[in-house]
């Protein structure tokens, strides 16, 4: 197997989607479990997309570990970054719009800091995976518990260590934080050390009172671009010294869950494709783009974040349809 050009570090975990549309919590009959977690939706999603990925992630000495380890490996992640520890495999339960917008509804009844992935042990990340990276991609998520935050902290000083370049997909979810005023706290510290950021529009308002691109990148003066992603509305960006929108591909709407780490693991690839030099041509970062839109675009026309991700084939096919 090649080495992983592309690290994800946060949670995996099963996403218990609602088989009913449009119920509130009690009035659900039945869950259906999709794999999922943002780090390894997007490990996943590179990897479908040809770029070699690896995880870097804690998982339950239980069967709902085993199963989310046997699927990183059948799907191509390498799991050598994969950690057990003796508590429960996280899993979300997730209730769904008549439109297929998502609202994420707790954890049953262990509380958040009780999962395995909240105990990602930062001295057991193998160093080796950083040698041949060339990006490191990360949520917030693990910033909510103590262990989790220093293993990202840990892998963070290592990417800087190998010159890896760092992506940031806020993916605000309150659920998970046992104090959610630390993340205002946390997450701004996090942003003054990464390369890129990806947001949605509600997380741009929240955490820098604006939905313009140009702002948020003037705020963050370290970072070599800021994206916005606001679903059927497209996405808003700041690269380098361009700036721009694209519109968001129709689609028939099933199941939005994983569609911006999605487009995430489409921007990753347009940067391996391309390279950093991408973001010198205002038509080429257009194409980068319309490229990671359209890995989001597919993904929410089919229910759940992994299995409905796309092939490069199949992104392909869909660009040069429309």
């Amino acid at each position: 197997m090649n080495p992983a050009r592309v690290l994800c570090i946060g949670e995996i975990l099963f996403d218990c989607l609602a088989d009913q549309p449009g119920r509130s919590l009690e009035q659900v009959a039945s869950w259906t479990a999709y794999p999922g977690g943002a780090p390894a939706n997007v490990a996943c999603g590179l990897v479908k997309l040809g770029i070699p990925t690896g995880l870097i992630s804690a998982v339950g000495m239980d069967e709902a570990g085993m199963q989310l380890v046997q699927l990183l490996r059948q799907v191509g992640v390498q799991t050598t970054g994969i950690q057990q520890y003796p508590a429960p495999t996280r899993k979300v339960f997730v209730l769904r719009s008549d439109r297929g917008e998502r609202e994420f509804a707790g954890f049953g009844k262990i509380p958040t800091h009780e999962f395995a992935d909240t105990h990602l042990q930062a001295r057991q990340i193998p160093e080796s995976l950083f040698v041949d990276a060339d990006f490191l991609v990360l949520g917030t998520i693990a910033l909510a518990y103590p262990q989790s935050r220093e293993a990202c902290i840990h892998a963070l000083q290592m990417a800087d260590r190998y010159n890896l370049k760092i992506l940031v997909d806020l993916n605000w979810r309150p659920v998970f934080w046992s104090n959610p005023l630390d993340a205002r706290r946390l997450i701004p510290d996090l942003l003054k050390q990464v390369d890129f950021v990806k947001v949605s529009t509600e997380e741009a308002q929240l955490f820098f009172d604006t939905t313009d691109p140009i702002s948020i990148h003037s705020q963050l003066d370290s970072v070599e671009g800021v994206m916005i992603t606001d679903g059927e509305k497209g996405c808003s960006y700041s690269l380098g010294e361009f700036q721009g929108k694209i519109p968001a591909f129709p689609v028939n709407v099933v199941d939005t869950t994983g569609a911006g780490d999605a487009f995430v693991a489409g921007f990753i690839h347009q940067l391996y494709q391309y390279g950093i030099r991408g973001l010198n041509n205002p038509e080429t970062i257009k194409k980068m783009i319309a490229y990671a839109s359209a890995v989001g675009a597919l993904t929410v026309t089919k229910p759940g974040a992994i299995a409905a991700q796309p092939t490069s084939e199949e992104v392909e096919a869909f660009l040069k349809s429309i």
